[in-house]
Protein backbone atom coordinates (compact mmCIF):
# COMPACT_ATOMS: atom_id res chain seq x y z
CA UNK A 1 0.00 0.00 0.00
CA UNK A 2 0.63 3.63 -0.84
CA UNK A 3 2.48 5.28 2.60
CA UNK A 4 1.21 8.64 3.88
CA UNK A 5 2.56 10.76 5.97
CA UNK A 6 0.11 13.55 7.41
CA UNK A 7 1.40 16.78 9.43
CA UNK A 8 -1.56 18.00 11.61
CA UNK A 9 -4.69 15.89 13.06
CA UNK A 10 -7.11 19.13 12.55
CA UNK A 11 -9.92 19.45 10.48
CA UNK A 12 -8.10 19.35 6.99
CA UNK A 13 -5.13 16.84 8.23
CA UNK A 14 -8.15 14.34 9.68
CA UNK A 15 -10.41 14.39 6.35
CA UNK A 16 -7.50 13.22 3.64
CA UNK A 17 -6.69 11.07 6.27
CA UNK A 18 -9.81 8.91 5.93
CA UNK A 19 -10.66 9.64 2.07
CA UNK A 20 -6.62 8.40 1.40
CA UNK A 21 -7.37 5.79 4.39
CA UNK A 22 -9.98 4.18 2.20
CA UNK A 23 -8.83 4.03 -0.52
CA UNK A 24 -6.36 1.71 0.80
CA UNK A 25 -3.36 3.97 1.78
CA UNK A 26 -1.50 3.28 4.83
CA UNK A 27 -1.54 6.84 6.79
CA UNK A 28 0.53 8.10 9.33
CA UNK A 29 -1.04 11.20 11.11
CA UNK A 30 1.63 13.38 13.42
CA UNK A 31 0.30 16.03 15.71
CA UNK A 32 2.19 17.88 18.46
CA UNK A 33 -0.64 17.88 20.11
CA UNK A 34 -1.86 15.59 22.65
CA UNK A 35 -5.60 16.03 21.36
CA UNK A 36 -7.10 15.47 17.96
CA UNK A 37 -8.89 17.87 15.98
CA UNK A 38 -6.68 21.75 15.87
CA UNK A 39 -8.07 24.53 16.86
CA UNK A 40 -11.93 22.76 16.84
CA UNK A 41 -11.00 20.69 19.96
CA UNK A 42 -12.92 20.26 22.75
CA UNK A 43 -13.54 19.31 25.97
CA UNK A 44 -16.53 19.14 28.94
CA UNK A 45 -14.99 20.78 32.35
CA UNK A 46 -15.57 19.90 35.50
CA UNK A 47 -19.05 21.17 35.61
CA UNK A 48 -19.84 18.85 32.17
CA UNK A 49 -19.99 22.16 30.14
CA UNK A 50 -18.70 21.47 26.43
CA UNK A 51 -15.94 24.33 25.71
CA UNK A 52 -13.70 25.13 23.53
CA UNK A 53 -9.53 26.10 24.76
CA UNK A 54 -8.98 27.34 21.76
CA UNK A 55 -12.20 29.65 20.76
CA UNK A 56 -15.48 29.27 19.01
CA UNK A 57 -16.04 27.21 16.39
CA UNK A 58 -19.49 26.72 14.43
CA UNK A 59 -20.24 24.96 12.09
CA UNK A 60 -21.97 25.68 8.56
CA UNK A 61 -21.79 24.93 4.84
CA UNK A 62 -23.98 25.11 1.83
CA UNK A 63 -22.09 22.09 0.12
CA UNK A 64 -23.94 19.12 1.09
CA UNK A 65 -21.01 16.92 -0.36
CA UNK A 66 -19.22 18.29 2.92
CA UNK A 67 -21.94 17.97 5.37
CA UNK A 68 -22.67 14.42 4.08
CA UNK A 69 -19.31 13.44 4.59
CA UNK A 70 -18.98 14.70 8.27
CA UNK A 71 -22.35 13.21 8.37
CA UNK A 72 -20.83 9.98 8.59
CA UNK A 73 -18.78 10.42 11.68
CA UNK A 74 -21.32 12.26 13.95
CA UNK A 75 -24.68 12.93 14.36
CA UNK A 76 -26.01 16.99 14.63
CA UNK A 77 -28.56 19.16 16.84
CA UNK A 78 -29.73 22.38 14.69
CA UNK A 79 -27.83 25.50 15.50
CA UNK A 80 -28.60 28.89 14.30
CA UNK A 81 -25.55 31.31 14.82
CA UNK A 82 -26.73 34.85 16.25
CA UNK A 83 -24.33 37.89 17.27
CA UNK A 84 -24.90 40.80 18.87
CA UNK A 85 -22.92 44.08 18.96
CA UNK A 86 -22.49 46.22 22.14
CA UNK A 87 -21.93 49.67 20.28
CA UNK A 88 -21.95 52.09 23.22
CA UNK A 89 -23.76 49.97 25.81
CA UNK A 90 -26.51 49.07 22.85
CA UNK A 91 -26.97 45.56 21.74
CA UNK A 92 -27.91 45.32 17.92
CA UNK A 93 -28.24 41.85 15.51
CA UNK A 94 -24.71 41.66 13.20
CA UNK A 95 -24.59 41.66 10.44
CA UNK A 96 -26.44 45.19 10.44
CA UNK A 97 -29.93 44.54 9.13
CA UNK A 98 -33.34 46.68 9.56
CA UNK A 99 -33.78 45.83 12.49
CA UNK A 100 -30.21 47.10 13.26
CA UNK A 101 -31.32 50.36 11.18
CA UNK A 102 -34.46 51.17 13.18
CA UNK A 103 -33.08 50.47 16.73
CA UNK A 104 -29.94 52.86 15.85
CA UNK A 105 -31.74 56.14 14.34
CA UNK A 106 -34.74 57.68 14.57
CA UNK A 107 -37.73 56.41 13.13
CA UNK A 108 -38.60 58.81 10.35
CA UNK A 109 -34.71 58.79 8.93
CA UNK A 110 -34.89 54.39 9.42
CA UNK A 111 -38.14 54.71 7.18
CA UNK A 112 -36.41 56.71 4.26
CA UNK A 113 -33.03 54.71 4.64
CA UNK A 114 -35.35 51.60 4.41
CA UNK A 115 -36.94 52.84 1.81
CA UNK A 116 -33.92 53.79 -0.81
CA UNK A 117 -32.16 50.20 0.27
CA UNK A 118 -35.68 48.26 -0.75
CA UNK A 119 -35.97 50.04 -3.68
CA UNK A 120 -32.33 50.54 -4.81
CA UNK A 121 -31.10 47.04 -3.04
CA UNK A 122 -34.35 44.29 -3.16
CA UNK A 123 -35.87 42.88 0.11
CA UNK A 124 -33.72 39.85 0.80
CA UNK A 125 -30.16 41.37 -0.58
CA UNK A 126 -27.49 42.05 1.18
CA UNK A 127 -25.07 45.01 -0.13
CA UNK A 128 -21.88 45.96 0.25
CA UNK A 129 -21.05 48.73 3.44
CA UNK A 130 -17.94 50.49 0.95
CA UNK A 131 -21.04 50.62 -1.70
CA UNK A 132 -22.70 52.65 0.52
CA UNK A 133 -20.16 54.76 1.80
CA UNK A 134 -20.16 56.32 -1.92
CA UNK A 135 -23.93 56.55 -2.24
CA UNK A 136 -25.37 59.69 -3.86
CA UNK A 137 -27.62 60.60 -1.48
CA UNK A 138 -26.62 61.97 1.46
CA UNK A 139 -28.42 60.44 4.39
CA UNK A 140 -27.41 57.11 3.01
CA UNK A 141 -23.77 57.71 3.22
CA UNK A 142 -24.14 59.11 7.02
CA UNK A 143 -26.10 56.20 7.55
CA UNK A 144 -23.27 53.75 5.77
CA UNK A 145 -20.70 56.09 7.95
CA UNK A 146 -22.29 54.82 11.37
CA UNK A 147 -22.01 51.72 10.43
CA UNK A 148 -18.67 51.36 9.24
CA UNK A 149 -17.57 53.32 12.33
CA UNK A 150 -19.31 51.66 14.71
CA UNK A 151 -19.65 48.41 13.69
CA UNK A 152 -16.20 47.63 11.58
CA UNK A 153 -13.71 50.49 12.45
CA UNK A 154 -12.41 49.98 15.29
CA UNK A 155 -13.17 45.66 15.91
CA UNK A 156 -11.20 45.81 12.52
CA UNK A 157 -8.48 47.71 14.12
CA UNK A 158 -8.39 45.61 17.04
CA UNK A 159 -8.75 42.35 15.37
CA UNK A 160 -6.02 42.30 12.83
CA UNK A 161 -3.69 45.38 14.33
CA UNK A 162 -4.52 47.42 11.17
CA UNK A 163 -6.65 50.33 9.72
CA UNK A 164 -9.82 48.85 7.61
CA UNK A 165 -8.25 50.35 4.45
CA UNK A 166 -5.23 48.70 5.08
CA UNK A 167 -7.06 45.50 4.38
CA UNK A 168 -8.15 45.89 0.79
CA UNK A 169 -11.26 46.22 -1.02
CA UNK A 170 -12.10 42.92 -0.87
CA UNK A 171 -12.17 41.85 3.00
CA UNK A 172 -13.45 45.32 3.50
CA UNK A 173 -16.53 44.36 1.43
CA UNK A 174 -17.10 41.43 3.36
CA UNK A 175 -19.12 43.32 5.80
CA UNK A 176 -22.73 43.66 4.32
CA UNK A 177 -26.10 45.40 5.27
CA UNK A 178 -28.91 43.00 5.20
CA UNK A 179 -31.84 44.30 3.40
CA UNK A 180 -34.28 42.30 6.07
CA UNK A 181 -34.83 41.02 9.40
CA UNK A 182 -32.42 38.03 8.85
CA UNK A 183 -30.47 38.40 12.30
CA UNK A 184 -28.93 34.93 11.65
CA UNK A 185 -24.74 35.16 11.30
CA UNK A 186 -24.72 32.72 8.60
CA UNK A 187 -27.40 31.93 6.09
CA UNK A 188 -26.09 28.48 4.87
CA UNK A 189 -28.60 25.91 4.27
CA UNK A 190 -27.12 23.49 6.46
CA UNK A 191 -26.18 24.97 10.05
CA UNK A 192 -25.39 22.56 12.84
CA UNK A 193 -23.44 21.28 15.76
CA UNK A 194 -21.85 17.59 16.38
CA UNK A 195 -23.65 16.06 19.43
CA UNK A 196 -21.06 14.96 21.02
CA UNK A 197 -18.61 17.80 20.07
CA UNK A 198 -16.38 18.37 17.12
CA UNK A 199 -13.24 16.57 19.20
CA UNK A 200 -15.54 13.08 19.06
CA UNK A 201 -16.12 14.13 15.41
CA UNK A 202 -12.58 14.13 14.64
CA UNK A 203 -11.60 11.19 16.28
CA UNK A 204 -14.20 9.17 14.70
CA UNK A 205 -12.69 10.14 11.49
CA UNK A 206 -9.85 9.17 12.18
CA UNK A 207 -11.05 6.08 13.17
CA UNK A 208 -9.74 3.48 10.54
CA UNK A 209 -7.38 -0.03 10.41
CA UNK A 210 -5.23 2.16 7.85
CA UNK A 211 -4.56 5.07 9.82
CA UNK A 212 -1.77 5.39 12.69
CA UNK A 213 -2.45 8.26 15.05
CA UNK A 214 0.80 9.53 16.77
CA UNK A 215 0.24 12.21 19.17
CA UNK A 216 2.90 14.09 21.03
CA UNK A 217 5.13 13.97 18.18
CA UNK A 218 6.95 17.59 16.54
CA UNK A 219 6.69 16.51 12.94
CA UNK A 220 9.78 19.08 13.07
CA UNK A 221 11.69 16.56 14.87
CA UNK A 222 11.35 13.66 12.43
CA UNK A 223 10.75 14.98 8.84
CA UNK A 224 13.09 17.13 7.42
CA UNK A 225 13.46 19.05 3.44
CA UNK A 226 16.56 18.97 1.20
CA UNK A 227 17.08 19.65 -2.85
CA UNK A 228 13.52 18.64 -3.49
CA UNK A 229 14.08 15.06 -1.28
CA UNK A 230 12.17 14.50 1.86
CA UNK A 231 13.75 12.71 4.82
CA UNK A 232 11.99 10.56 7.42
CA UNK A 233 14.48 10.20 10.41
CA UNK A 234 17.30 11.32 8.16
CA UNK A 235 16.17 8.37 6.07
CA UNK A 236 14.64 9.30 2.29
CA UNK A 237 11.11 9.14 2.25
CA UNK A 238 9.27 8.45 -1.24
CA UNK A 239 6.02 8.44 -0.01
CA UNK A 240 3.42 11.37 0.11
CA UNK A 241 3.73 14.12 2.78
CA UNK A 242 0.46 16.65 3.16
CA UNK A 243 1.66 19.60 5.45
CA UNK A 244 -1.37 21.48 7.33
CA UNK A 245 1.33 23.44 9.62
CA UNK A 246 3.00 26.76 9.01
CA UNK A 247 4.63 26.83 5.93
CA UNK A 248 7.46 28.98 7.38
CA UNK A 249 7.93 26.40 9.76
CA UNK A 250 8.30 23.38 7.18
CA UNK A 251 11.92 25.48 5.77
CA UNK A 252 12.68 26.17 8.72
CA UNK A 253 11.88 29.81 7.71
CA UNK A 254 14.43 29.91 5.25
CA UNK A 255 12.14 33.60 4.06
CA UNK A 256 11.56 35.09 7.59
CA UNK A 257 8.57 34.46 9.48
CA UNK A 258 5.25 34.89 8.50
CA UNK A 259 3.01 37.39 9.94
CA UNK A 260 -0.52 36.14 11.65
CA UNK A 261 -2.40 37.13 14.23
CA UNK A 262 -2.97 35.10 17.54
CA UNK A 263 -6.05 35.25 20.40
CA UNK A 264 -5.38 35.33 23.61
CA UNK A 265 -8.68 33.77 26.00
CA UNK A 266 -9.59 34.92 29.27
CA UNK A 267 -12.24 32.30 30.88
CA UNK A 268 -15.01 32.32 33.71
CA UNK A 269 -17.41 30.02 35.04
CA UNK A 270 -21.04 32.29 36.13
CA UNK A 271 -22.83 30.72 38.64
CA UNK A 272 -26.17 31.94 36.43
CA UNK A 273 -27.92 29.98 33.76
CA UNK A 274 -27.29 32.72 31.08
CA UNK A 275 -24.68 35.71 31.04
CA UNK A 276 -25.80 37.68 27.50
CA UNK A 277 -28.31 37.79 24.95
CA UNK A 278 -26.52 35.65 22.45
CA UNK A 279 -24.03 33.43 21.90
CA UNK A 280 -21.13 36.53 20.38
CA UNK A 281 -21.54 39.86 21.69
CA UNK A 282 -18.77 41.73 19.34
CA UNK A 283 -17.18 45.12 21.03
CA UNK A 284 -17.46 47.45 18.53
CA UNK A 285 -16.86 50.68 20.07
CA UNK A 286 -15.19 49.91 23.44
CA UNK A 287 -13.43 47.09 25.64
CA UNK A 288 -10.13 45.52 24.77
CA UNK A 289 -10.87 42.46 23.70
CA UNK A 290 -13.25 41.65 20.62
CA UNK A 291 -16.55 39.81 21.58
CA UNK A 292 -17.23 37.36 24.94
CA UNK A 293 -18.72 34.02 23.72
CA UNK A 294 -21.21 31.97 25.74
CA UNK A 295 -20.50 27.94 25.32
CA UNK A 296 -23.73 26.99 26.63
CA UNK A 297 -25.11 28.87 23.89
CA UNK A 298 -23.90 26.70 21.41
CA UNK A 299 -24.53 23.64 22.83
CA UNK A 300 -27.83 24.82 23.75
CA UNK A 301 -26.91 23.12 27.20
CA UNK A 302 -29.85 23.51 29.94
CA UNK A 303 -27.44 23.89 33.10
CA UNK A 304 -27.15 25.88 36.55
CA UNK A 305 -24.16 27.31 35.33
CA UNK A 306 -22.71 29.04 31.92
CA UNK A 307 -18.99 29.57 31.31
CA UNK A 308 -17.79 32.59 28.66
CA UNK A 309 -14.61 33.53 27.16
CA UNK A 310 -13.10 37.16 26.07
CA UNK A 311 -11.28 37.04 23.32
CA UNK A 312 -8.01 39.31 22.82
CA UNK A 313 -6.63 39.41 19.39
CA UNK A 314 -2.36 40.30 19.06
CA UNK A 315 0.60 39.94 16.76
CA UNK A 316 1.64 36.21 16.49
CA UNK A 317 4.99 35.81 17.98
CA UNK A 318 7.09 32.74 17.58
CA UNK A 319 7.28 30.18 19.87
CA UNK A 320 5.68 32.21 22.17
CA UNK A 321 1.75 31.79 21.15
CA UNK A 322 -0.50 30.20 18.45
CA UNK A 323 -0.95 31.60 14.97
CA UNK A 324 -3.94 31.65 14.11
CA UNK A 325 -5.08 34.11 10.92
CA UNK A 326 -3.08 34.38 7.89
CA UNK A 327 -3.03 38.54 7.74
CA UNK A 328 -4.59 39.47 4.33
CA UNK A 329 -2.62 42.23 3.07
CA UNK A 330 -0.34 41.98 -0.38
CA UNK A 331 3.10 42.02 1.20
CA UNK A 332 2.51 38.98 3.01
CA UNK A 333 1.15 36.87 0.05
CA UNK A 334 4.13 38.09 -1.86
CA UNK A 335 6.14 36.46 1.53
CA UNK A 336 3.92 33.09 1.53
CA UNK A 337 4.95 32.66 -2.20
CA UNK A 338 8.58 32.49 -1.77
CA UNK A 339 7.45 28.93 0.54
CA UNK A 340 4.75 27.96 -2.32
CA UNK A 341 7.52 28.31 -4.59
CA UNK A 342 9.53 25.99 -2.43
CA UNK A 343 7.67 23.66 -1.89
CA UNK A 344 6.86 23.15 -4.92
CA UNK A 345 10.20 21.34 -5.82
CA UNK A 346 8.96 18.64 -4.21
CA UNK A 347 6.95 15.90 -5.93
CA UNK A 348 5.30 14.60 -3.06
CA UNK A 349 4.56 17.47 -0.92
CA UNK A 350 1.14 18.70 -0.62
CA UNK A 351 0.35 22.10 1.12
CA UNK A 352 -3.21 22.06 2.88
CA UNK A 353 -5.12 24.35 5.42
CA UNK A 354 -4.97 27.43 6.46
CA UNK A 355 -1.47 27.77 7.99
CA UNK A 356 0.06 25.67 5.11
CA UNK A 357 -2.04 27.87 2.65
CA UNK A 358 -1.76 31.20 4.52
CA UNK A 359 -5.43 31.77 3.48
CA UNK A 360 -8.31 32.10 5.83
CA UNK A 361 -11.13 29.44 5.33
CA UNK A 362 -13.87 28.23 7.37
CA UNK A 363 -14.58 24.93 8.62
CA UNK A 364 -16.49 23.60 5.28
CA UNK A 365 -13.92 24.75 3.18
CA UNK A 366 -11.04 22.89 5.26
CA UNK A 367 -13.02 19.79 4.46
CA UNK A 368 -13.90 20.80 1.02
CA UNK A 369 -10.13 21.99 0.02
CA UNK A 370 -9.19 18.26 1.49
CA UNK A 371 -11.69 16.24 -0.35
CA UNK A 372 -10.74 17.97 -3.53
CA UNK A 373 -6.62 17.45 -2.84
CA UNK A 374 -7.52 13.91 -2.09
CA UNK A 375 -9.07 13.50 -5.95
CA UNK A 376 -5.77 14.80 -6.78
CA UNK A 377 -3.49 12.81 -5.30
CA UNK A 378 -5.82 9.41 -6.03
CA UNK A 379 -5.00 10.62 -9.90
CA UNK A 380 -1.03 10.71 -9.23
CA UNK A 381 -1.33 7.25 -7.19
CA UNK A 382 -3.00 5.88 -10.47
CA UNK A 383 -0.26 6.49 -12.40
Amino acid sequence: MDRVIIVGAGLSGSTIARLLAENGCQVTVIDKRSTVGGNVYDVKDKNGILIQPYGPHIFHTSQKEVFDFLSRFTEWFKYEHRVKANINGKLVPVPFNLTSLFETFPKDKAERIKKILLDEVGYGKKTPILSLKSHENAEVRKFADFVYKNIFEFYTKKQWGLKPEDLGEAVMNRVPVYVSEEDRYFTDEYQFQPREGFAKMVENILTHPNITLKLGKDAGKIISLSEGQIYLEGTPFDGKLIYTGCVDELFDYKYGILPYRTLKFKFKTCNRSSFQDAAVVNYTTSKPYTRISEFTKFTCQPTEKTVIVKEYSRAFKKGKNIPYYPIPVPKNYEHYDLYKKEAEGYKNLYLLGRLANYKYINMDLAVKNAMELFEKIKEDLAE
